[in-house]
């Protein structure tokens, strides 16, 4: 019997990194995991063990190492993963594609005595800076995200109108609490886009759209977050949303003989809603190709 090879592909994963940039006694920092994935003919790693065309994975992470070494500043995620995905594709024939994810990590710097220290900090969040950087001989395609961004408010949502059938007992309602941990990715138009000022300008109309939306739904609230950023932001193509109810569930007091004036919740994130959407901008039907 004769078996192909359908699909392969390697590299390493988990590269954890700390940077640190020194300019006298003030200094920043940058926290990040990074993924490298190859793509290419390595058939005959498979079927016959030759390794001749491999690069060792601890090789990928010494290359992790020595890249970042070589820049004084800190760098955007986006612009250090294509640093490091144009490097091994020049130096490695055999591969077709570099996939290069990069996940960032938050600390804030603290304020002592109302002034920023120079060097101590706190460490943030659970929120990431994402990004994902493709690499071929023909192109770059770059997606940058933001994983865990966290947000609740406590009012202007409400869920009413869907469908009820003999197991529906989740009652209507026009004031409830809405939180969410928001995931989003997003891909630009070209490479060349300003990616540090794109990643900070999005997750702000992400958060001010969700903050003064009247929603009527997760979903109502999603499309109107992904259309705020494309409205914003003409180097964006694409937005996709994954976002998990996190519930608070009002508490039932009457059998204590008292009242919950939406006041009292129980957290809970189990089990959980999810809705995820694409977004694109639509285009006019003369320039999507119809007939006019």
């Amino acid at each position: 019997m004769s078996v192909k090879i359908v699909h392969n592909n390697y590299g390493k994963s988990r590269v954890r990194l700390l940077k640190v940039a020194r300019r006298g006694e003030w200094h920043e920092l940058q926290e990040t995991t990074v993924n490298i994935v190859f793509e290419g003919e390595f058939t005959e790693v498979y079927t016959v063990g030759d390794n001749s065309q491999v690069l060792p994975t601890d090789t990928m992470k010494n290359t992790i190492y020595s890249l970042a070494s070589q820049t004084q500043e800190i760098e955007e995620i986006e612009t250090f993963a294509m640093r490091l995905a144009n490097h091994f594709l020049t130096n490695n024939p055999p591969v077709t594609r570099v996939i290069i994810e990069i996940t960032e990590h938050g600390w804030t710097r603290m304020a002592l005595g109302g002034q920023s220290h120079p060097h101590s900090f706190i460490k943030g969040s659970n929120e990431k800076r994402t990004a994902k950087v493709s690499v071929t001989r023909e192109g770059t395609t770059i997606e940058s995200g933001v994983e865990d961004l966290i947000v609740l408010k406590t009012t202007k949502s409400g869920f009413v109108g869907y469908i009820k059938d003999q197991y529906t007992t989740l009652p209507e309602t026009t004031d409830r609490i809405l939180a969410t941990s928001i995931k989003a990715n997003w891909n630009y138009n070209n490479s060349d886009a300003a990616t540090g000022a794109a990643w900070r300008g999005v997750r702000q109309a992400i958060i001010e759209t969700f903050a003064g939306h009247d929603s009527l739904s997760v979903q109502h609230t999603l499309y109107a977050m992904g259309k705020a950023v494309l409205e914003k932001f003409p180097d964006i193509a694409e937005i996709s949303f994954s976002l998990p109810n996190i519930h608070y569930l009002p508490v039932d007091l009457s059998r204590l003989g008292l009242e919950n004036g939406n006041q009292i919740f129980l957290p809970t994130d189990e089990p959980h809603g999810l809705i995820e959407a694409r977004l694109s901008r639509q285009l006019p039907p003369a320039l999507a190709g119809d007939k006019v």
